[in-house]
């Protein structure tokens, strides 16, 4: 048995022991997991690498913490609730178009931060009571809540897994913009319809406008979206004039929070920003407890093992592979399922588009925050939606699921052909 595997199998062991049976949070348990590398490979402690580590996704670690302060700022000033409320005044009377469109508002926390649990728990909280009230169970609701987490925390402009996959052969996160939205939005409008559209009830604006928060929308009007839109179209710019507009995300979403504090309800920024940082703070540790383990893994030649191991897999097993192992390792993490597995089964897959193939990858990953014990997707949308047992809103994720990895599979086979179209 070659010493790469057997520390290789120390490592996720150490680290599936601290996750599963002591119950450490996942960025302890891949800290405890790299250390066991250094020590089993006679490295010592290593310190320098475990800092080395910490910092290889600081550029990422920036755009969230960010991110995560804008959405809280949007969120304080009223936008997302005045959001829902002009979608729903306009389109209530066209269940095909309004399922779609709530679909869209609770997916966009989660495009913006790269967190599903961003989505369910702030947009998600605000969109699901409108989904009861426009006749969806509980359940259902809680389903499509949680679908709306995963497909945002993987469309553009905000893809955490795709910037840890793209990290781990040093591909720039340039030019996903395309696959991502092909690989997300028809299976948005694909689940909401199918999820929603059968239980919808078309109900007068007068029988919706009390259960809805309709005073913020009346009292600051339009220019409550201000913020939502210099953002997008900082980004823009930052794409097609870098010269003059290339300030970076950090900059961007910064920019789009101070001006939130003028357009609408009035709040504490310090509050909201240190509230923001502590939700994001989970997020943060993972990813500085995946730069750790990836470059301990890369020093003590592990992750060459892993990858000449996945490139040894028969074309047929791989995409087996890629379907089971994936989701299952991402129970723990999304994204330690991306570095660990996403990265090799990248390198394995040489020949197909690497941006297509990454951006497929990372949809796969995203299966892992349904995956129980963890499933946080799904914990969090069931508490947002009131269903004490969160295997009811499970239940009916599992062909949605199907259908993801069926989607993704497709794109990763025919990356080339997908990547000619655009």
């Amino acid at each position: 048995m070659p010493f790469e595997f057997t520390l290789f199998l120390a490592m996720v062991g150490v680290f599936a022991v601290c996750a599963f049976a002591v119950k450490l949070p996942v960025s302890l348990s891949m800290l405890a997991a790299a250390l066991t590398g250094l020590l089993v490979s006679g490295n010592g402690l290593g310190i320098r690498h475990l800092v080395e580590g910490t910092f290889g996704y600081v550029d990422t670690i920036l755009v969230i913490a960010t991110a995560m302060i804008f959405m809280r700022a949007v969120q304080e000033s009223g936008a997302l609730d005045a959001l829902n409320v002009v979608i729903i005044k306009r389109f209530r009377t066209v269940p095909a178009l309004l399922l779609p469109m709530l679909m869209l508002v609770a997916m966009f926390p989660g495009m913006i931060t790269g967190s599903s649990s961003a989505s369910v728990l702030t947009a998600g909280a605000v969109v699901a009571p409108v989904l009861m009230i426009l006749g969806l169970p509980a359940a259902e609701a809680g389903a499509f809540i949680a679908l709306a987490g995963i497909l945002g925390m993987i469309a553009p402009p905000v893809n955490i897994p795709a910037m840890i996959i793209g990290g781990g052969i040093d591909m720039p996160f340039v030019g996903f913009e395309v696959p991502l939205l092909l690989l997300t939005m028809p299976l948005a409008v694909i689940f909401s319809l199918t999820i929603g559209l059968k239980h919808v009830k078309k109900l007068s604006w007068e029988a919706l406008a009390p259960k809805l928060d309709t005073e913020t929308y009346e009292r600051y009007g339009i220019r409550l979206f201000a913020p939502i839109l210099v953002v997008a179209a900082l980004m823009v710019l930052g794409k097609v004039v870098p010269k003059y507009f290339g300030m970076g995300l950090p900059v961007v979403f910064l920019i789009g929070a101070a001006l939130a504090l003028f357009v609408g309800k009035r709040f504490n920024p310090l509050l909201a920003a240190k509230s923001a940082v502590a939700d994001a703070l989970p997020v943060l540790g993972i990813l500085a407890g995946v730069g750790m383990f990836i470059q301990v893994m890369t020093l003590t030649g592990v992750r060459g093992f892993v990858v000449v191991s996945a490139l040894s897999v028969p074309p047929i097993m791989l995409y087996a592979a890629i379907a089971i192992t994936i989701p299952l390792f991402g129970a723990v993490s999304s994204f330690g399922a991306s570095s660990v597995l996403g990265v090799p089964f990248l390198l394995a897959l040489l020949g197909k588009n690497q941006i297509v193939t990454a951006a497929a990858l990372s949809l796969i990953a995203s299966l892992g925050d349904f995956m129980p014990p963890t499933a946080l997707s799904a914990i969090f949308a069931a508490q947002v939606v009131g269903v004490e047992k969160y295997s009811r809103v499970l239940r009916h994720l599992v062909i949605p699921s199907i259908v993801i990895l069926a989607w993704a599979l497709v794109f990763i086979a025919y990356s080339k052909q997908i990547a000619a179209m655009y």
